[in-house]
């Protein structure tokens, strides 16, 4: 029993070492690193008519015969020695071939991938031309008004430039989502598709009698009339409310009138009711222009133009790899005890 005691103090004592070690180390790998600027991450781009061919390659590989394998091969030897000779007696007058530069933005609430479509944006800028085309394939069920009125000011600089801007819709694109596709010269959305929602919408609860109930005051300071409209804590007052509501009718107002502005084809009086239209609907009403999946317009583009895709990655530090490397840990541990609970599992305790 002694020896045990022994033991469990001796473990203690060492495991507060080695944490205490740790904490060190990481205040100054942590400290290090706020003296270091480093870049906030960088460009990556994937040509998509290599990914298409690669798909074609490995179903033919498969379907195909010997035979009909070899013959397709002696046509693409003649088919790449043509282009080759076409490229070597090709004037730099000739026009080039047609670039498509691919983006994806996944919307949340606060419009996050705002952030990457930025850098995204500027980096073609760089060297794209009026005879090339930007695809922006758009998700997003729409969040606050001011984080999708950057979105969409970010897309509007190459509306400015005179770049040809294509936006798919294969999802959802609604709200503040819609905000952003309406910049396009061009939308296209899949037949089921959520289109539209042009409205603008606040709630958020009210715990006065709560508080009131149970004798917490709650005690709000404000220098302006309308500094504070209507609050979580305090009452709310008839004319606090009313103009919170004349705030959400000049946001809805602006809203159509943007949508107007970028798609005078739209009566806006008509679907600027917040509700949504499915793609079939929504291209009865003019929000759309076409219904095709993102997928349809690219494929049919890949014989002509070569297709990009491009993204901008975050460069992690080192807090944020420790804390993603933590929640993968804690996700591969659920995932097994679920697994075992659901006996799914094929390892014995």
């Amino acid at each position: 029993m002694e020896f045990l005691s022994s033991y469990g103090l001796f473990l203690a004592k060492s495991m507060t070492i080695v944490v205490a070690i740790i904490i060190v180390v990481l205040t100054i790998i942590a400290a290090s690193s706020r003296g270091r600027k480093e870049h906030e991450g960088h460009i990556e781009v994937e040509i998509l008519n290599d990914r298409y061919e690669d798909m074609e390659d490995t179903l033919k590989s498969v379907i195909l015969d010997e035979y009909q394998l070899k013959q397709l091969h002696k046509e693409q030897k003649k088919k790449d020695k043509l282009e080759k000779k076409k490229k070597k007696h090709k004037s730099a007058d000739e026009a080039r071939k047609k670039r498509v530069y691919v983006l994806d933005f996944n919307g949340d609430m606060k419009a996050s991938a705002v952030t990457s479509l930025r850098e995204e944006i500027t980096a073609i800028l760089t060297m794209v031309e009026s005879s090339d085309e930007v695809v922006i394939r758009l998700e997003s069920p729409g969040g606050m008004v001011h984080s999708y009125g950057l979105a969409a000011s970010q897309l509007q600089r190459l509306r400015n430039q005179d770049i040809p801007l294509t936006v798919a819709v294969d999802a959802v694109a609604a709200s503040g989502g819609y905000m952003m596709a309406c910049i396009g010269n061009k939308i296209l959305a899949a037949p089921f598709a959520i289109i539209g929602s042009i409205g603008v919408l606040a709630q958020l609860p009210n715990f006065h009698r709560l508080l009131k109930k149970n004798d917490i005051d709650f005690e709000l300071f404000t220098a302006g009339e309308h500094k504070r409209t209507v609050t979580m804590f305090g009452e709310n007052t008839d004319k606090g409310r009313e103009k919170f509501t004349e705030e959400l009718e000049d946001t809805h107002q602006l809203f159509k009138s943007f949508v107007s502005e970028h798609r005078p084809q739209v009566n806006i009086t008509e679907v600027a009711t917040g509700e949504i239209w499915y793609g079939l609907r929504a291209l009865d009403k003019n929000l759309i222009d076409e219904i095709l999946t993102s997928d349809e317009y690219l494929m049919a583009q890949r014989k002509e133009a070569d297709i990009y895709s491009i993204s901008f990655t975050h460069k992690k530090n080192f807090m944020e790899k420790i804390g993603f490397a933590a929640e993968s840990a804690l996700v591969t541990v659920f995932d097994k005890i679920w697994n075992k609970v659901q006996g799914r599992d094929n390892y014995k305790a």
